[in-house]
């Protein structure tokens, strides 16, 4: 067996993004010894991508907002498949955590009175995104990460962690290798908080950056944890289709935040027109007075464009595949309008990003846009006051856990998901891990994880990796997408299976220094793993709902109005199976109803 350095720690933290950060401050502040394993460079997680704001009732600015009102809000974006007392601890405990990264040293963007401001986004009621311009993910990444150095901690950059170890159902350690010479990393732990984001790059268009290849997820499955609402992802409506060098960035929400309105290739504000009735306004004369939600503050309406990320992203593929799409196949997204002062004030990144990466003047011309797969809304259950998962001494935290935002999440609600749970797991991942031991990790697992990982240094004339990559999100794209289908799915299934099969024979030439096919080597079997549940789930659910929409089944169905979808690993097989979703407690169901 190849040599392995050993490192141990009370809490080992997979993921230095903001919710792995916040977890490992907390396990500091408990007295934990901590170390953080991050795929990429310290502060380059893709947090940074959270560009508009993050979502918190502090009524700085509609002083009616509230945290009743932001769990409503959140669990209506979800069409309730959201576990409700994960979302009752969210929304009471974000503005909190807002303050808290304020103290820390975060600076925001301040209203006339000198409080943080706070702005506009889809599926919110009330103003609540406290922001910093339109670099808020930045802001809150540098903050974390200043904070979390001073406390001390061992960092493991560029290190990519493959393997979750176990004892029984007991999580005792992680394996992995350093991306620069291949080293070997053996990493005993007591505890382990995953915080490594979501699994993006199993489709051709998306916001997600080289690192979100599901690792964290795919780990915890192969563990034997339990998954749930893999089906739901989240399509971000503004992807930026045209020029090609800039296709799939993100378009921040924070432009339809400031004003941006949509038009189709007739030059039409076409959103008034795909208005669902649970948003509409019984009585409305015309379609500009169709929406209900109204700015109690001011009595002005607001925009349609803010509604939900689901149904502008349904609007904006209708749109298109009617034919009445921009020149290159997408919509047009225009802010021009507010002024180019305005404009570099409140969305500099923007401006600047667009100006010189597309040579696109967001002050003088509109920004093209078409959906591009941005969030996973499911992963690994993670229980709400802790973030225990199924499985002893693993806790999730961020995008790779489940139950916050349901079948749909809004936008800005994923920064605070990261400070609000980031905190809750390292706290109790310090916790458990100052009443627990070190368990000795199962040397055939860690000879099984080898094997694994250098298996395609000996083949020859083998599969390239990237060639099945690429395959892999042509199908995704094409199947998999915003319309779903019985036939589409399983043509898709199809097609994956068949992927699998030749992953076996995947061959890489070179030795482990610096090499992009080896990584890409193991990267691509968590994919294809990760796709298989999803689209195997996406079957499963015959119904359309928040993210998941089913042309061949387009309303909402009782039965999985209660209930979610979940895998779990039995032998070398995946089992899905429904379980009930937590009902609220009358009082809740009350606030749901207002």
């Amino acid at each position: 067996m190849r040599n392995y350095e050993t490192f141990e720690y009370d809490v080992l933290v997979v993921g230095a993004g903001g919710a792995g950060l916040r977890a490992a401050i907390g396990a500091i502040e408990a007295g934990c010894k901590v170390g953080v394993v991050s795929k990429s460079l310290l502060g380059k997680a893709h947090t940074v991508m959270a560009e508009g704001g993050a979502a918190c009732a502090l009524a700085n600015v509609d002083p009616e907002d509230g945290w009743k009102v932001h769990f409503r809000d959140t669990m209506r974006g979800g069409k309730f498949l959201n576990n409700w007392r994960t979302v009752e601890i969210f929304a009471k405990e974000a503005p909190e955590r807002i303050l808290e990264l304020e103290r820390y040293g975060a600076v925001f963007d301040r209203t006339p009175q000198g409080l943080i401001s706070q702005r506009a986004f889809g599926g919110h009621k009330y103003r609540r995104l406290a922001h910093v311009g339109d670099r808020t993910g930045l802001e809150l990444i540098r903050t974390l990460q200043d904070k979390a150095v001073a406390l001390g901690f061992e960092s493991h950059m560029e290190t990519t962690l493959t393997r979750l170890l176990t004892s029984g159902d007991r999580i005792v350690g992680a394996i992995g290798y350093r991306r620069s010479d291949g080293g070997l990393c053996l990493f005993k732990a007591k505890a382990v908080v995953l915080a490594s984001g979501g699994w993006g790059r199993m489709y051709k268009f998306t916001s997600n950056s080289w690192e979100s290849t599901g690792d964290g997820v795919m780990m915890a499955f192969e563990a034997g944890a339990e998954l749930r609402d893999m089906e739901m992802v989240q399509f971000h409506p503004t992807g930026m289709i045209w020029p090609p060098g800039m296709r799939g960035i993100l378009v921040t929400e924070g432009v339809r935040g400031e004003g941006g309105i949509l038009k189709n290739g007739n030059g039409e504000r076409f959103m008034f027109s795909h208005v669902p009735d649970f948003y509409r306004a019984e009585t409305a004369e015309t379609p500009e007075e169709a929406l209900r939600w109204v700015d109690d503050k001011k009595n002005n309406r607001r925009p349609p464009e803010l509604l939900p990320r689901d149904v502008v992203a349904r609007a904006i593929y209708k749109e298109v595949k009617e034919g009445r799409g921009s020149e290159h196949g997408g919509v047009y997204l225009d802010v021009s309008h507010k002024g180019a002062d305005y404009i570099k004030k409140k969305l500099p990144s923007m401006y600047d990003q667009f100006l010189h990466l597309g040579d696109v003047d967001i002050t003088r011309q509109p920004m093209e846009v078409y959906p591009t797969i941005h969030y996973a809304m499911g992963g690994v259950t993670s229980e709400p006051e802790t973030c225990a998962t199924t499985l002893q001494g693993l806790f999730a935290a961020g995008e790779v856990a489940c139950g916050l935002h349901g079948a749909n999440r809004l936008g800005g609600n994923s920064l605070t998901d990261l400070l609000v749970f980031g905190k809750r797991a390292g706290d109790a991942a310090g916790a458990f891990a100052k009443s627990s031991s070190f368990y000795e990790p199962d040397t055939h697992q860690i000879e099984e994880e080898i094997e694994t990982l250098f298996a395609p240094f000996g083949r020859k004339d083998g599969e390239n990796p990237f060639t099945l990559h690429a395959e892999l999100q042509e199908t995704m794209q094409t199947g998999a997408m915003i319309a779903r289908t019985e036939e589409s799915l399983t043509t898709t299934l199809n097609e994956i299976k068949q992927v699998q099969e030749r992953a076996k024979n995947i061959s890489v030439s070179g030795d482990e220094k610096f090499n992009p096919s080896w990584h890409a080597a193991r990267d691509v079997l968590f994919m294809l793993t990760s796709s298989e549940i999803l689209v195997r789930s996406a079957l499963e659910r015959k119904e359309s709902r928040g993210g998941h929409w089913r042309t061949d089944y387009p309303n909402e169905d009782p039965f999985w109005a209660k209930h979610n979808v979940c895998a779990k690993k039995e032998g070398e097989n995946i089992k899905l199976y429904a379980t009930p979703v937590p009902e609220p407690p009358a009082e809740y169901q009350e606030i749901l109803k207002d």
